[in-house]
């Protein structure tokens, strides 16, 4: 077998052979010779080729440009989409830290991909938001719209009905219909609180749940509040821009949500009670003044709401109860239904307070007729 076959090892074999041949009788010490020096030229050139490569790989992987094409390689391994960013606790801390400095450098670049305009907020503040939303018994039943800008609702005014025609008689008119068109002009809803400079330090996911919990709540209850407003001081007769809501005037009884039900239009398919909790002992007082199995909510679901008065301190004339589908009430958030913060840590900086302030921009407006009913408080009334 020719040097060049042989592996290391073999040759390191063959050598300390050659050592022991050295000492018999009659050995050629000419030929031994010349084989060991042909084993150790053969063992230097391999090891110097081996330094080599090695020299190779050192040089290409300390170069600029391998580096580079490693950390390509690396962040493809580790390439995350935006949606897993917001939801990992990097963000929410760096987030947490954006509330304070209002300096977004680091939560954008955490982000996979370029986004312009606000800052996306981590995911958990989307589930607070949805959250409140859903907890939210009438708004969660209100229309939910996106749209930039001043919204405009067309709504039916009034129309003509169909006709039955039979062949060979005169054709029926055309139908007369008048639309109506609502305007929903955004504006912003705004709630500060103060908090002390300890619970800024709770910082990261503490900070934004404490802050985006209290926020949002305050937020929706004023939405609330507004959409309420919308509805109890909406007028019995429709003009060509507002809608239309009929109006009772009954003291709790047992057929008074009945009377209020009967006067909502056929589009109000899924009506409910709204009332302050107060005044559903009214009814309940009335029920048992029946005396017998009467529902005074004629089936339908009881909704609650301090927007409204209670009928025991409510003035007369007053909307203490609205019976309706909430359907018939929009909400439009043209920038979406996040909510906006500002950190002022400045203004009472000597009391240690740091003051937040939580806006969202909102449209709110009735853009159907008749989908509500109010009951109002009669004159004279005593409870």
């Amino acid at each position: 077998m020719e040097l060049k076959e042989m592996t290391i090892e073999q040759l390191e074999e063959r050598k300390n052979a050659i050592l022991g041949e050295l000492d018999n009788e009659g050995s050629d010490l000419d030929a031994l010779e010349a084989e060991m020096r042909s084993i150790k030229e053969e063992l230097e050139m391999r090891a110097a080729a081996e330094a080599k490569k090695a020299e190779i790989r050192k040089t290409v992987a300390t170069s600029p440009e391998v580096k580079v094409v490693e950390e390509i390689k690396e962040e493809k391994r580790e390439m995350k989409t935006n949606e897993e960013i917001r939801a990992s606790q990097e963000y929410v801390d760096a987030f947490a830290r954006y509330l304070i400095s209002e300096n977004d450098s680091e939560v954008r670049s955490l982000l996979t991909t370029q986004v312009s305009g606000t800052v996306p907020v981590p995911v958990i503040v989307d589930d607070i938001i949805r959250t409140a939303w859903e907890k939210s018994d009438i708004l969660s039943r209100v229309r939910k719209t996106s749209i930039r800008g001043n919204l405009k609702v067309p709504f039916e005014l009034s129309a003509t009905g169909a006709w039955v025609h039979t062949e060979g008689t005169t054709a029926p008119t055309e139908e007369q219909l008048a639309l109506g068109i609502v305007e929903m002009i955004p504006r912003n809803v705004k709630k500060w609180i103060r908090v002390s400079d300890e619970a800024i330090a709770m910082g990261g996911e503490t900070l934004v749940r404490y802050i985006y919990d209290e926020l949002t709540y305050q937020i929706i209850k004023k939405l609330t509040e507004l959409v309420i407003g919308d509805i109890k001081n909406a007028s019995s007769s429709a003009s060509s821009s507002a809608v239309s809501a009929q109006k009772v005037t009954l003291a709790p009884s047992l057929t008074t949500i009945a009377k209020a039900y009967a006067n909502l239009s056929d589009q109000a398919e899924n009506p409910v009670i709204i009332m302050n909790k107060l005044t559903y002992a009214n009814f309940i007082a009335a029920h048992a003044a029946g005396n017998f199995a009467f529902d005074p909510f004629n089936g339908l679901k009881v909704l609650y709401s301090s927007a409204l008065p209670a009928y025991d301190s409510a003035s007369a004339n007053a909307v203490y109860a609205i019976v309706g589908d909430l359907r018939g009430a929009q909400v439009n958030y043209p920038e979406g239904e996040g909510i906006i913060i500002k950190y002022d840590d400045k203004s009472e900086a000597e009391a240690d307070l740091v003051k937040i302030v939580g806006r969202q921009y909102a449209a709110h407006a009735l853009t159907a007729c008749d989908m509500f009913c109010n009951i109002a408080k009669p004159s004279g009334a005593t409870s």
